[in-house]
């Protein structure tokens, strides 16, 4: 499946899917200032009991970003789909000690500035 939904300037935005532990404020956050962005969440799609391999491989499937403060087991198990040639579209790992509003500040900086293909194979450890 392939999401390319454009918005202003025929910018593509990224795709999210944020994990069980993800913080809600900053979901709320993100969505009050920018409703359009494409974000979706284990709890809404009935993957709120998944491990992570299960929940990584759901977004592979559908092109989502994955949204976690998990950096105990997620990045490892990202890391082995990586190295067993299985794709996916990237895991942004948040520190729990992140503010609400830098969280906010740096995925919108991140959506702005860069292409959801950028972000292919990726563990990237935020904040910026």
């Amino acid at each position: 499946m392939t999401n390319t939904r454009t918005v202003g300037f025929g910018l593509t935005m990224l795709h999210f899917l944020s994990d069980e532990n993800f913080t809600g404020g900053i979901i709320n956050g993100l969505l009050h200032h920018w409703p359009s962005l494409d974000l979706v969440r284990v709890q809404d799609i009935g993957l709120m009991e998944e491990d992570d391999p299960a929940i990584l491989e759901w977004a592979a499937n559908h092109n989502l970003i994955v949204l976690t403060h998990d950096r105990a087991t997620m990045p490892d198990f990202a890391y082995e789909r990586i190295v067993a040639g299985r794709q996916m579209a990237g895991l942004f790992v948040f520190t729990n000690r992140i503010s609400i509003g830098q969280a906010i500040d740096d995925l919108l900086l991140l959506d702005e500035c860069s292409e959801q293909s950028e972000w292919l194979n990726q563990v990237v450890y935020l904040p910026l």
